[in-house]
């Protein structure tokens, strides 16, 4: 099983440890993409920075992320899974799970970003802030420029198993998943199950619980088809679209009463 998960806005401080080194990340077939998105974010607010405040998108009150970014390889690195917080990753806070939920996660795990493509969950890197939406002046919008080396590395990453999507719309836009891959991947859309609606805030709550879910319980569907039948074992209620032709990926709605 394959879970592609968003990054998160907010993240943790760059930890003490040795600073990035490029080439131990995983999926060493984007290294070539990552250097290029790196090196220009780095140039860039080292430079002008209400030029790169404007190109990241950033708030005043965000101005300090400059500096960060402008020293990224320098500062100090943690695993991705400490650096990555907000809902999704509290709701599945992987520093509680048990050892071998813990080995579970750190191989079906993989969180997509705008500056390093995709990481592992132990791949260790420095805080930093480049959402997929940014466009920068050198390479152009971050979601077309991941789209090829993605197109390249994902499929063969996917294997022959289950592929969870939970990312959101722009991350989601890096790589689509076709041909044979798509008929075994699952999106999943959280519901206010009254309204039917989609939900903000508690969609990226229950995405985190279902990951943790999958993790804790063990569980090792298949397919989409047994990731409904696990999902509703551990309690979920699920409703599901399977596609109508090949080439097309699974639907899944998760049905929730509450929204906060």
């Amino acid at each position: 099983m394959l879970v592609l998960l968003p990054p998160s806005e907010g993240k943790a401080p760059s930890g003490r440890g040795a600073p990035l080194k490029p080439e131990s990340l995983s999926l060493p077939g984007l290294a070539e993409a990552r250097e290029a998105v790196l090196g220009e974010l780095v140039e860039l607010c080292a430079g002008d920075e209400e030029k790169a405040r404007e190109v990241l998108g950033l708030s005043e009150g965000l101005r300090g992320e400059v500096a960060k970014n402008a020293e990224l390889r320098t500062a100090g690195t943690r695993p991705a899974g400490e650096i990555y917080t907000g809902v999704l990753y509290d709701a599945l806070n992987l520093a509680s799970l048990d050892t071998a939920a813990k080995r579970r996660a750190a191989r079906s795990l993989l969180v997509f970003s705008g500056l390093w493509g995709a990481v592992r969950v132990t791949d260790r890197i420095p805080s930093y802030r480049c959402s997929m939406g940014v466009k920068l002046p050198g390479l152009g919008a971050l979601g077309a420029h991941w789209r090829t080396p993605m197109a390249s590395v994902l499929p063969e990453v996917a294997g022959g198993g289950l592929v969870l999507d939970l990312r959101s719309a722009a991350y989601a836009a890096a790589w689509k998943p076709k041909g044979e891959v798509a008929g075994r991947t699952a999106s999943v859309r959280v519901l206010h199950a009254p309204t039917r609606k989609v939900v903000s805030h508690f969609n990226k709550a229950t995405k985190g619980r279902i990951v943790r879910s999958l993790l804790t319980a063990g569980a090792e569907p298949k397919g989409p088809a047994e990731l409904v039948e696990a999902l509703r074992d551990l309690g979920y209620v699920v409703e599901a679209q399977a596609p109508a032709k090949a080439g097309q990926s699974w639907s899944l709605d998760v049905l929730v009463d509450e929204v906060h």
